[in-house]
């Protein structure tokens, strides 16, 4: 099978699908791969690493010759005019902030696999692109949050007085929330964190955090069984607000996290709460793509509200391109066998497979994710 890897056209985006590791692999396993010219360059891979690893490189990426396409992120008209039909396209696609590139690509009649939409199964863990790239965005915001914050994050004694350890709050412990907890620890803050699924109580004080929630019956069932938090009610998002407000008001870096899938960021940090810091404390906002978890984050722009620092970061996986690029590459290595035929090397993906059911948008030219599709084919 042929094999493009595309230069990522999203403004400000410097990760890449594949690196020369994975390059070397993939043509290990039979595969043809080529990669677009100056596709690694922000991610310091430069195309003479691809060209040692086996890869071909060309200034178009051979996209119109290729069975299977993979970017980083979702493609745009171009590239979805240049494909050819039956071939197979796997990217972040983002599909519910762009349901428009889903239908084109099925109405293009190319196979679309989502690496969002990977189900969370044991199987399936060195394919989970989201976590793989969650990880590094939950250490770079706490990195961006001490640059902002402008004081030391560790108690610091010294003959001319002591300096007391940052305060930092982590609003919602999934993958992003448990290494923005242990990176905050490593760094030296007292560290507290808040979640509504119950089985982070125990991770957050394994990271030496304190947990603070509202532990009644709704908060017992607030986990989905594929570890994604429900939608809380009005009821316990009051009884929560209520709990948090103090300990908000006496934090200096407040950092949340909390997105629920298909749906826009649930409000975590009120304008009142965010107000309530005292000068020169931080709110970094990793759900401002979907809205936010603060109503007074703006997308990647520092808003300063009454000296707080109000920071919403639309892509900090970005920020450290090489390890970002590297993991992504992975995921997309280890997905690879399921979308080839064992013995001609064709692009066949496994159909009847749970991981290629759940993560294909389009096949054969029809939208058939259960959430994308017509109501009368799903």
């Amino acid at each position: 099978m042929r094999i493009a890897v595309l230069k990522e056209s999203a403004a400000g985006e410097t990760r890449v699908a594949a690196t020369p590791e994975t390059v070397k692999k993939i043509v290990a396993l039979g595969h043809t791969i080529t990669v677009q010219t100056g596709a690694g360059a922000a991610a310091s891979y430069p195309d003479e690493l691809y060209k040692t690893a086996g890869a071909e490189i060309a200034a178009d990426g051979a996209i119109g010759s290729s069975d299977l396409i993979v970017k980083v992120r979702r493609p745009n008209d171009g590239e979805i005019a240049a494909i050819k039909p039956g071939s197979g396209f796997v990217s972040l696609l983002e599909p519910y902030g762009d349901r428009g590139t889903v239908e084109a690509l099925a109405k293009a009649k190319i196979d679309a696999l989502a690496m969002e939409f990977i189900p969370r199964i044991s199987r399936a863990q060195s394919m989970d692109a989201l976590s793989s790239q969650a990880n590094l965005a939950g250490y770079r915001a706490v990195i961006e949050a001490a640059e902002l914050y402008g004081r030391a994050f560790p108690m610091m004694m010294t003959a001319a007085g002591t300096i007391a350890a940052a305060k930092c709050f982590i609003m919602g412990v999934g993958v992003a929330g448990l290494q923005a907890i242990a990176t905050a620890r490593r760094l030296g803050a007292v560290v507290s964190a808040t979640d509504v699924r119950p089985a982070t109580k125990e991770q957050v004080a394994s990271l030496g955090g304190k947990f603070v929630a509202v532990e009644d019956e709704e908060f017992k069932q607030a986990e989905t069984t594929a570890g994604y938090a429900k939608p809380m009610s009005a009821e316990y998002q009051a009884k929560q607000a209520a709990l948090v407000t103090d300990h908000i008001a006496k934090q200096d870096i407040v950092i949340t996290t909390a997105l629920i899938p298909g749906r826009p960021a649930p409000v975590l940090v009120t304008e009142a709460q965010a107000k309530s810091m005292r000068p020169g404390s931080v709110i970094i906002d990793l759900a401002v793509a979907q809205g936010g978890n603060c109503p007074l984050s703006k997308p990647d722009e520092v808003v300063e509200v009454g000296g707080v620092k109000i920071m919403g970061f639309t892509n900090l996986p970005a920020r450290l391109p090489a390890d970002a690029s590297s993991l992504y590459a992975k995921n997309f290595l280890a997905l690879l066998p399921l979308l080839a035929d064992k013995e001609t090397k064709a692009f066949a993906p496994a159909w009847d497979d749970e991981i290629i059911q759940g993560a294909m948008l389009s096949k054969g030219g029809a939208l058939v994710h259960p959430h994308f599709a017509p109501k009368s084919a799903a």
